[in-house]
């Protein structure tokens, strides 16, 4: 991949967004936008892990199809198609590592960006210029600024856009929040969330290496800082790096925040602040 071609195009299309007028539409439900009969079709953008999650729950459905998966590693990009052809009896007709394949794939109705953080305003920037709809994993996005350019985005493109937050869709955290507000607990003045998550394990200094066999990194990089491949920041583990997250406060963060955030009946704060060191693992990577 030309990464200045890549960042040129990135360029024009933040330019084309800030400078025209964004208009705002009713949605209608994506499932009810085919004629009876007809299919969502469905393209996934990162097939390892939380995006092969997320699509086997839209293939629940019977109105669903993949017709498209799309990852940088050959190895997640040939065991997810062969994932798909055992639930479904078929296997996708498109397999790409390159995501503009997707995006440009008429085809398509929906996508689904399973990707790491740092490539999620892109790629849902360009479904959206193509008239399909998006399902995002969390975190939305490692920025403010990327994260007002996807809402600019979906409503100037008429774009039905979710962001993977399932307990939004769990109904026992709507009773929890319901039972807050309702006054029984009495005046709540403070609210304390933790998170003690045994997800991170150590990741000591490893000398850096060729990336595997079939894995395009070049474009698993994309916008972010060209460095030279190592597997401590590969995979899983690329959430615990600057560059390309924000660790484990946007992994989980957006969960555990959010649910205080909705029981509380609260928009953005006026300011925040941090403080803290390197801890929990001070010979990490």
């Amino acid at each position: 991949m030309d990464r200045r071609n890549f960042l040129k195009r990135s360029a024009v299309t933040v330019t084309g967004l800030s400078l025209n007028p964004l208009i705002g539409k009713s949605y209608s439900s994506v499932f009810g936008q085919s004629a009876p009969g007809n299919k969502i079709k469905i393209g996934l953008i990162g097939c390892r892990n939380q995006g092969w999650a997320n699509l086997k729950t839209f293939l629940d459905y019977p109105g669903t199809e993949c017709i498209s998966l799309c990852d940088v590693d050959d190895q997640w990009l040939y065991q997810r198609a062969a994932d798909v052809e055992k639930i479904t009896g078929k296997k996708p007709p498109q397999l790409v590592k390159d995501w503009r394949r997707v995006i440009d794939n008429k085809d398509i109705d929906m996508v689904i960006i399973g990707t790491p953080d740092h490539w999620h305003c892109l790629q849902l920037v360009a479904a959206c210029e193509t008239g399909k709809d998006v399902y995002v994993e969390k975190p939305l996005a490692n920025t403010m600024e990327e994260c007002d350019l996807m809402v600019r985005a979906t409503r100037k493109y008429n774009r039905i856009v979710q962001v993977g937050q399932w307990q939004r869709s769990d109904p026992h955290w709507d009773e929890a929040a319901a039972y807050v507000q309702s006054g029984k607990l009495g005046r709540v003045r403070t609210v304390k969330v933790w998170a003690y998550q045994t997800s991170k394990w150590t990741l000591p200094v490893v000398p850096d290496s060729a990336p595997p066999a079939g894995v395009d990194y070049d474009m698993w990089l994309g916008p972010a800082p060209k460095r030279t491949y190592n597997q401590n920041r590969f995979h899983y583990n690329f959430r615990f790096f600057w560059d390309y997250a924000g660790g484990l406060m946007a992994d989980w963060g957006v969960h555990l925040l959010d649910y205080a955030m909705k029981g509380m009946n609260v928009g953005l704060p006026s300011y925040v602040y941090g403080a803290g060191g390197k801890f929990g693992y001070p010979d990490d990577a």
